[in-house]
């Protein structure tokens, strides 16, 4: 009898041993919409004669990474997380530089790196995306200590996001009055930034690091940012007067706000941020205190998603969206 039970528990063992371990991630507070079906969602989904999944609920401010972190140790090969650009942030952070693969069902108010690697916003059609199974491995950017993904970056977008922070309810709409209201209020500051072919000194209005195209909302500050060419596109924008600001708002929109005669570009893999004071810093649109001196570098291709194959497609100037267009979808994003 004991030779028999002994026989089955191995079998078992070696039939678990050959499933695919999938950690999925929730962050019950992120974003406008219910989680409550994720679970769910996600268990119909997977086969589970061939994937053994895990549920975990992150409960506070790097909760997700501590979960990631041991997934990783423990060798799940797959990281899911349902939540918006913090909690996709912090799950992604423990994945750079592994072989564990990160999935993405997005749920928060901006979506950055999920729009910009073209994930649906719907859940069932987000983990199809993961079903199919393919993969791109994305360069990441690091501003002193903190790890990005989509952008980073000091002045008035910095500034947006500590006030942003502070809402209780998110949205696009909420993004329109503090950029309203901030406008007003915020003061441009000099910059000495450094970067691979020289060094420059700027009075800006914002000063962008780009791995991703995007803030998120499809809101662009770098419409032609490349996640996979070891580069940061950097967006520098110089101060703007009070009849400025809506013809520039409506180019981030339009994804035309390279055009803007205001906007210095430059394409480098290390940057150096010197300010007079030390200040807010924006991480994946999360603000975080930092000092006088910010180095920004980028990381060629450390982390592995699930995306859809990606379509390389250069945008003629017929092919931009009107205003109109850009609004109405901007608004029901």
């Amino acid at each position: 009898m004991k030779t028999r039970r002994f026989f089955v528990l191995f079998l078992c063992k070696i039939q678990d041993m050959k499933k695919t371990k999938v950690c999925v991630i929730i962050n019950p507070v992120s974003g406008t919409e219910s989680k409550k079906n994720i679970p769910e969602e996600v268990a119909s989904a997977f086969d589970q004669t061939k994937f053994d999944v895990i549920i975990r609920i992150t409960g506070y401010p790097g909760h997700a990474t501590e979960i990631a972190k041991k997934a990783v140790k423990n060798n799940f090969a797959y990281v899911l997380t349902a939540g918006g650009d913090g909690t996709v942030n912090e799950v992604a952070k423990a994945l750079v530089n592994t072989d564990t693969i990160l999935g993405i069902i997005p749920f928060g108010s901006g979506n950055g790196l999920a729009r910009d690697l073209h994930i649906s916003m719907d859940s069932e059609k987000a983990i199809r995306t993961i079903l199919d199974g393919n993969i791109r491995t994305i360069d990441y950017g690091s501003a002193n200590e903190h790890i990005f993904f989509c952008t980073c970056g000091v002045g008035f977008d910095a500034f947006i996001s500590d006030k942003f922070a502070e809402e209780k309810k998110r949205g696009p709409l909420g993004y329109v009055r503090n950029i309203v209201e901030g406008a007003i209020e915020f003061k441009s500051d000099e910059y000495e930034i450094t970067h691979d072919e020289g060094t420059l000194n700027e009075r800006a209005f914002l000063l962008t690091c780009a791995n991703a195209s995007q803030y998120g909302n499809e809101v662009y500050i770098a419409p032609g940012a490349d996640m996979e060419d070891g580069k940061m596109n950097v967006s520098i924008l110089k101060p703007l007067n009070p009849n400025e600001i809506p013809q520039t708002t409506l180019q981030f929109f339009t994804k035309n706000i390279d055009k803007n005669s205001k906007m210095i570009s430059l394409l480098t893999s290390n940057l150096t941020i010197k300010r007079k004071e030390a200040g807010i810093l924006h991480v994946d649109g999360e603000p975080v205190k930092a000092g006088k001196n910010i180095e920004v570098k980028i990381y060629h291709k450390g982390l592995k998603v699930f995306a859809p194959k990606r379509v390389i497609k250069k945008t003629s100037s017929k092919e931009k969206e009107n205003i109109f267009t850009a609004i109405t979808r901007w608004l029901n994003v």
